[in-house]
């Protein structure tokens, strides 16, 4: 039996997703991703969960820096990544999209995250 100290910052993944399922009870699904970012910043401060929103994070490629930058929607404890999707489905493309911010940024925990689903939010954990 799997319990809440087994999953990798329980804690914190559900007090984000708190502030997430209650943006989706507030606004519903149809609005463009930066409502619900918006909306979820909001929510998270409301709730006093620490995050940055589009904080500016280097890449590098064999030890070089990159001029390319990564930018997250969100980062929740400094530790957990927010990726915002407003669409039907979330597809493999989105989830190659957090492994490979996972990856660059050495995070170990991504949230992806699609508002435009209905009759309910998508939340998918993905660990590193």
């Amino acid at each position: 039996m799997i319990t809440a100290k087994d999953i990798l910052y329980a804690d914190e993944g559900y007090a984000v997703q708190g502030a997430i399922f209650e943006v989706y009870r507030q606004m519903g699904c149809g609005f463009l991703e930066s409502v619900y970012q918006e909306c979820l910043e909001f929510e998270l401060t409301d709730r006093g969960i620490p995050f940055i929103a589009q904080k500016q994070l280097d890449l590098h490629y064999k030890s070089r820096l990159l001029q390319q930058k990564y930018k997250p929607d969100i980062i929740c404890f400094d530790k957990i990544i927010i990726e915002l999707k407003a669409t039907r489905d979330l597809d493999s493309e989105h989830r190659s999209q957090v492994l490979n911010y996972l990856n660059a940024t050495h995070f170990r925990l991504g949230l992806l995250v699609n508002f435009g689903h209905f009759p309910k939010v998508q939340i998918e954990r993905i660990v590193l």
